[in-house]
Protein backbone atom coordinates (compact mmCIF):
# COMPACT_ATOMS: atom_id res chain seq x y z
CA UNK A 1 0.00 0.00 0.00
CA UNK A 2 2.84 2.37 0.66
CA UNK A 3 4.07 2.30 -2.80
CA UNK A 4 0.72 2.63 -4.27
CA UNK A 5 0.26 5.84 -2.04
CA UNK A 6 3.73 7.11 -2.86
CA UNK A 7 3.13 6.83 -6.91
CA UNK A 8 0.11 8.85 -5.80
CA UNK A 9 2.00 11.40 -4.42
CA UNK A 10 5.10 11.59 -7.09
CA UNK A 11 2.34 11.56 -9.65
CA UNK A 12 0.33 14.47 -8.44
CA UNK A 13 3.55 16.25 -7.45
CA UNK A 14 4.91 15.69 -11.13
CA UNK A 15 1.60 17.05 -12.49
CA UNK A 16 1.79 20.08 -10.51
CA UNK A 17 5.14 20.89 -11.49
CA UNK A 18 4.72 20.30 -14.70
CA UNK A 19 1.00 21.76 -15.26
CA UNK A 20 1.51 24.91 -13.94
CA UNK A 21 -2.00 25.44 -13.35
CA UNK A 22 -3.76 26.07 -10.37
CA UNK A 23 -7.67 26.36 -11.23
CA UNK A 24 -9.82 24.32 -9.63
CA UNK A 25 -11.05 22.81 -12.67
CA UNK A 26 -7.77 21.92 -13.88
CA UNK A 27 -6.35 20.77 -10.64
CA UNK A 28 -9.92 18.44 -9.94
CA UNK A 29 -8.50 16.55 -13.39
CA UNK A 30 -5.29 16.38 -12.44
CA UNK A 31 -6.15 14.78 -9.34
CA UNK A 32 -8.80 12.53 -11.46
CA UNK A 33 -5.93 11.40 -13.64
CA UNK A 34 -3.48 10.53 -11.17
CA UNK A 35 -5.95 8.51 -9.35
CA UNK A 36 -7.18 7.32 -12.67
CA UNK A 37 -3.33 6.01 -13.55
CA UNK A 38 -2.57 4.62 -9.99
CA UNK A 39 -5.78 2.41 -10.28
CA UNK A 40 -4.85 0.97 -13.63
CA UNK A 41 -1.56 0.37 -12.03
CA UNK A 42 -2.73 -1.37 -8.83
CA UNK A 43 -5.18 -3.49 -10.94
CA UNK A 44 -2.30 -4.41 -13.44
CA UNK A 45 -0.28 -5.70 -10.33
CA UNK A 46 2.89 -3.24 -11.61
CA UNK A 47 3.18 -0.85 -8.29
CA UNK A 48 6.31 -3.16 -6.38
CA UNK A 49 9.96 -2.10 -5.04
CA UNK A 50 11.43 -2.14 -7.78
CA UNK A 51 8.89 -0.33 -9.94
CA UNK A 52 8.41 2.31 -7.42
CA UNK A 53 11.59 1.98 -5.16
CA UNK A 54 10.79 3.43 -1.72
CA UNK A 55 13.99 1.34 -0.07
CA UNK A 56 16.63 3.64 -1.79
CA UNK A 57 14.72 7.24 -1.89
CA UNK A 58 16.66 8.43 1.02
CA UNK A 59 20.32 7.52 -0.94
CA UNK A 60 19.28 8.89 -4.22
CA UNK A 61 20.64 12.23 -3.47
CA UNK A 62 23.53 10.79 -2.48
CA UNK A 63 24.19 8.95 -5.29
CA UNK A 64 22.71 11.40 -8.12
CA UNK A 65 26.27 14.05 -6.60
CA UNK A 66 28.66 11.38 -7.08
CA UNK A 67 26.94 10.22 -9.97
CA UNK A 68 27.50 13.77 -11.46
CA UNK A 69 30.49 14.09 -10.52
CA UNK A 70 31.70 11.02 -12.88
CA UNK A 71 29.95 12.42 -15.61
CA UNK A 72 32.47 15.51 -15.27
CA UNK A 73 35.31 13.55 -14.80
CA UNK A 74 34.43 11.49 -17.91
CA UNK A 75 33.74 14.63 -19.79
CA UNK A 76 36.93 16.37 -18.90
CA UNK A 77 38.79 13.20 -20.76
CA UNK A 78 36.47 12.46 -23.68
CA UNK A 79 37.14 16.56 -24.26
CA UNK A 80 40.82 16.00 -23.77
CA UNK A 81 41.08 13.12 -26.10
CA UNK A 82 39.12 15.06 -28.66
CA UNK A 83 40.92 18.17 -28.66
CA UNK A 84 44.38 16.41 -28.00
CA UNK A 85 45.62 14.28 -30.79
CA UNK A 86 48.26 12.92 -29.13
CA UNK A 87 46.21 10.82 -26.51
CA UNK A 88 45.16 7.41 -27.93
CA UNK A 89 41.63 6.57 -28.31
CA UNK A 90 41.63 2.76 -28.49
CA UNK A 91 37.96 1.62 -28.43
CA UNK A 92 37.85 -1.53 -26.79
CA UNK A 93 35.06 -4.25 -25.59
CA UNK A 94 35.04 -5.69 -22.53
CA UNK A 95 32.66 -7.28 -19.27
CA UNK A 96 32.26 -6.41 -15.91
CA UNK A 97 31.30 -7.89 -13.53
CA UNK A 98 27.62 -7.15 -11.90
CA UNK A 99 27.72 -7.91 -8.04
CA UNK A 100 24.06 -6.56 -7.63
CA UNK A 101 22.18 -8.34 -6.09
CA UNK A 102 18.36 -7.27 -7.57
CA UNK A 103 17.53 -6.77 -11.09
CA UNK A 104 16.97 -3.33 -10.05
CA UNK A 105 20.67 -2.73 -9.35
CA UNK A 106 21.73 -4.04 -12.43
CA UNK A 107 19.96 -1.46 -14.66
CA UNK A 108 21.14 1.11 -12.57
CA UNK A 109 24.70 0.13 -12.87
CA UNK A 110 24.27 -0.42 -16.52
CA UNK A 111 22.45 2.94 -16.88
CA UNK A 112 24.96 4.53 -14.61
CA UNK A 113 28.31 3.35 -17.03
CA UNK A 114 26.38 4.59 -20.51
CA UNK A 115 25.31 8.02 -18.80
CA UNK A 116 29.29 8.18 -17.90
CA UNK A 117 30.97 10.03 -21.20
CA UNK A 118 33.09 7.56 -22.89
CA UNK A 119 31.62 4.10 -22.36
CA UNK A 120 28.59 2.47 -23.05
CA UNK A 121 26.68 -0.75 -21.95
CA UNK A 122 25.83 -3.31 -24.69
CA UNK A 123 24.45 -6.21 -22.92
CA UNK A 124 23.48 -6.87 -19.22
CA UNK A 125 23.48 -11.20 -18.41
CA UNK A 126 22.73 -12.10 -15.70
CA UNK A 127 26.09 -11.77 -13.39
CA UNK A 128 28.12 -9.45 -16.14
CA UNK A 129 27.35 -6.27 -18.16
CA UNK A 130 29.09 -6.08 -21.60
CA UNK A 131 30.80 -2.46 -22.08
CA UNK A 132 32.25 -0.37 -24.78
CA UNK A 133 34.83 2.08 -23.87
CA UNK A 134 36.68 4.55 -25.89
CA UNK A 135 39.78 4.23 -24.42
CA UNK A 136 41.87 1.44 -22.09
CA UNK A 137 41.99 4.00 -19.71
CA UNK A 138 38.01 4.06 -19.12
CA UNK A 139 38.08 0.54 -19.33
CA UNK A 140 40.86 -0.08 -16.56
CA UNK A 141 38.47 2.68 -14.41
CA UNK A 142 35.28 0.23 -14.65
CA UNK A 143 37.65 -2.97 -14.02
CA UNK A 144 38.56 -1.43 -10.96
CA UNK A 145 35.01 -1.84 -9.55
CA UNK A 146 34.23 1.60 -7.65
CA UNK A 147 31.19 2.19 -9.60
CA UNK A 148 29.78 -1.19 -9.09
CA UNK A 149 30.86 -1.45 -5.44
CA UNK A 150 29.01 2.19 -5.42
CA UNK A 151 25.78 0.49 -6.90
CA UNK A 152 25.61 -2.19 -4.46
CA UNK A 153 25.60 0.16 -2.08
CA UNK A 154 23.20 2.17 -3.11
CA UNK A 155 20.94 -0.89 -4.00
CA UNK A 156 20.85 -1.81 0.19
CA UNK A 157 18.85 -4.49 1.19
CA UNK A 158 16.33 -6.11 -1.61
Amino acid sequence: MAHTVSLFVVLAAVWLLLSGHFTAFLLTLGLLSCLFVVYIAHRMDVVDHESHPLHIGHLLPIYWVWLIKEIIKANIDVTKRILNPKLPISPVLFTVPATQRTDLGKVIYANSITLTPGTVSTDVGADTIQVHALSEEGAEDLRGGAMGRRVTEFEGKP
